[in-house]
């Protein structure tokens, strides 16, 4: 711990003795005392002595040498203040407190009051909630603002849902870090009914994820989706108030906000094959930063940064617009190996390709895997298929 002394206020008192002048000192730094000047210092009309006295209460220390006792106050120079940008939105807000607890956690400098703090920057894709993500800009819409304010060192390290991070990073930043992935699968939510098989005919559901839009008309064709934008908290209050009959959300989200009461269903996989990095969260720092790269490799997840990899890789290859329908999963089987599945369509639906690959799980590995089954639905499209 660093100490600073200075000198400053001085005032004058009269003590008897030692003894006394030990219980004056502590009297006065009680309950809003006299000394609270950063330094006092107070002339006694003694014989020389050397006496050092410590208060529990606040660090101080006095020092009484010859006629004089000065006042040190103890201030902190060394808290390791690591400012962590996110959205603000309830979920957005939840990884964020997610990443400060598990800093805590792993680093004890950094319980310290003041030590971490949460600063929360509105990104385009918040401002703008009334068009659907593929007419505003899609890639980089819940990440631009953040990325900036990480580049111009107004955060120390920004924290993403990795399914809204583009392919690409800024150049002068890094992704070091992934937390432990939440259940990637969908939940379905329906006042009416136990799930998608049993909803009539015309019934409307709300969705802003053209991934979730084609993959639902492929299946139940006689089903309407229309766009569905807004924070989970808004998108569950217009199905409750009838704006559609049903919607789907991320099942990791609902785990994160503690809100699964409101899940009807969760959907297979095999139903639902989930969006790319679903259910992980990516911490990103400065290039260079060695500090705060130490503190992320230390809550780096590999398994999930592997997959992540893999699946990211996959999505590389397409280089789908925004306006393309992309899903991607891969996972850890039994045996330890990788496996994944991957699938492109149309929005209406009507025309849905997936392939398959299995392999070691080392990066390196599972990149090339990713690549590849991104490379067999390019060729299996043909030209045109990504022209939405």
């Amino acid at each position: 711990m660093t100490m600073l002394f200075a000198s400053s206020t001085s005032m004058e008192a009269s003590l008897p003795s030692a003894s006394g002048l030990h219980s004056a000192l502590f009297s006065s730094t009680s309950a809003g005392g006299s000394l609270s000047p950063l330094t006092s210092n107070l002339h006694f009309p003694f014989s020389p002595l050397h006496v050092e006295l410590t208060s529990g209460r606040n660090g101080r220390k006095f020092h009484v040498r010859g006629s004089t006792v000065s006042v040190e106050s103890a201030v902190r120079t060394d808290v390791a203040v690591v400012r962590i940008g996110t959205r603000g939105s309830p979920l957005a807000l939840a990884q964020a407190y997610e990443t400060r607890d598990k800093l805590k956690a792993a680093h004890p400098e950094l319980e310290e009051e003041g030590a971490l703090e949460i600063v929360i920057i509105k990104t385009t894709g918040d401002k703008i909630l009334n068009q659907p993500l593929a007419d505003i800009g899609g890639k980089g819409l819940f990440t631009k603002e953040i990325d900036d304010a990480l580049l111009q060192g107004s955060i120390d390290i920004a924290v993403h849902s990795m399914k809204d991070v583009p392919t690409y990073l800024p150049e002068g930043t890094i992704l070091p870090c992934n937390l432990p992935r939440e259940d990637v699968r969908d939940a379905f939510i329906c006042p009416t009914a136990s799930s998608l098989a049993e909803l009539p005919a015309g019934s409307v559901i709300g969705s802003a994820s053209l991934r979730r839009q084609s993959q639902l008309l492929y299946r139940y064709p006689s089903l309407k989706v229309v766009n569905f934008r807004g924070n989970v908290q808004t998108r569950i209050r217009k199905l409750s108030e009838g704006s559609v009959q049903a919607t789907l959300l991320a099942l990791a989200g609902l785990k994160r906000l503690n809100m699964t009461e409101h899940i009807t269903t969760i959907l297979s996989t095999e139903e639902m094959l989930p969006a790319i990095a679903q259910g992980a969260i990516g911490i990103a720092c400065r290039t260079g930063d060695e500090k705060m790269e130490k503190y992320l490799g230390s809550l780096n997840h590999e398994e999930t940064r592997l997959a992540v990899a893999c699946e990211r890789a996959f999505l590389e290859t397409l280089d789908g617009s925004c306006r393309t329908p992309i899903a991607g999963y891969a996972f850890r089987d039994k045996d330890g190996n990788c496996n994944f599945r991957g699938l492109i369509a149309s929005p209406d639906g009507k025309k849905v390709l997936e392939t398959e690959r299995k392999g070691l799980y080392q990066y390196d590995d599972m990149v090339a895997l990713g690549k590849d089954a991104g490379q067999e639905l390019l060729k299996r499209a043909g030209p045109g298929f990504f022209d939405w």
